[in-house]
């Protein structure tokens, strides 16, 4: 059991990876990782530990709501995982992805359009962590940077196909041809 973790703490858990502590409880952490969304560990988990402290003066008792909301802001954008508000084209509000089973005994998948989009959403912001990832990264080459870059290029361009989702041209995926 760790203890001296406060909130806005970056930790790293064995199994969910890097998050920031978001509230404590009287038994365990609420605490937003990268990988998994919010999850809640208890206080005696031991595969939790600090990575980064915020080094605050105050008990996490006397930070008020504006200042918590500022200090998780920065943290998440600090870290890039703070996800950006990117609207649905707004002809998909409502609709529902369908996918059908050649064999017609299987029942269809219904999914909301808005989940769907998410996801992609997600995967668009996961490759962007990447790439800032691998061009901050002090122990790769200029040439090894390079050549992974040219991988997330591909698969940018590989998504492509979901732009029609999008409201914006702006948050379209774009390869190596756009």
């Amino acid at each position: 059991m760790i203890k001296d973790i406060d909130i806005g703490n970056r930790v790293e858990h064995d199994r969910y990876g890097e998050g920031i502590v978001s509230k404590i409880n009287l038994t365990s952490y609420e605490i937003y990782f990268a990988k998994g969304g919010k999850m809640e560990i208890l206080k005696s988990n031991d595969g939790l530990s600090v990575i980064e402290s915020t080094n605050t003066e105050k008990s996490s008792s006397e930070i008020d709501i504006n200042e918590f909301e500022k200090l998780f802001t920065y943290i998440l954008d600090k870290y890039g995982l703070l996800q950006e508000e990117v609207p649905l084209g707004e002809k998909w509000i409502g609709g529902k992805l369908i996918i059908q089973s050649s064999n017609t005994n299987l029942k269809p998948k219904e999914i909301p359009v808005e989940a769907f989009f998410h996801k992609i959403v997600m995967v668009r912001d996961k490759l962007r962590v990447l790439e800032q990832n691998i061009n901050s990264h002090k122990n790769l080459t200029n040439e090894e940077k390079i050549n992974l870059q040219q991988y997330i290029t591909k698969i940018y361009g590989s998504l492509t196909t979901f732009n029609v989702l999008f409201n914006d041209k702006e948050y379209y995926f774009k390869g190596s041809g756009d």
